[in-house]
């Protein structure tokens, strides 16, 4: 019962894990993307992306400021130092908690690994205890 909980737990830890690195993943780009803007003029030709691998050709009005999504459907308005401060502290932010997954995930592992070893133990020890007692094994049938 205690193995397949772990079991269990050790699966979500994973897609935590994995939902973390992917929304790292894209902030990281996002700061890259502002990083590249911050090199673009004023009505400088650029491809936004719509989803689904399509895109809308679009002038850039201004690279000074960019709209930033701080949670619960709101956006805000930030300078673009400003918003790439911001994202950097989300990754840090991300990071921690992926560290912290990633060590729940290990001690969850290693407490597996204890219950099958502690299963072995036992296993071995009833299979000795047969052979002692004198209980003949089944022979094979051909």
């Amino acid at each position: 019962m205690e193995s397949r909980f772990l079991e269990e737990t050790a699966n979500e830890l994973q897609s935590r894990i994995n939902l973390t690195n992917a929304a790292i993943t894209e902030l990281r780009v996002s700061s890259m993307t502002m990083e590249g803007l911050e090199k673009e003029k004023k009505d400088s030709q650029l491809f936004v992306p719509i989803g689904g691998g399509s895109y809308i050709k679009a002038r850039l009005e201004t690279a000074k400021t960019v709209v930033l999504d701080i949670g619960a459907d709101v956006a805000v308005e930030r300078t673009l130092k400003e918003a790439k401060e911001e994202l950097e502290a989300r990754i840090e932010k991300l990071e921690k908690t992926r560290e912290a997954f990633g060590q729940q995930f290990n001690q969850v592992i290693e407490r597996i690994q204890e219950n099958r070893g502690k299963l072995e133990e036992v296993t071995a020890k009833l299979r000795e205890g047969e052979k002692q007692s004198g209980v003949r094994e089944a022979k094979k049938r051909t």
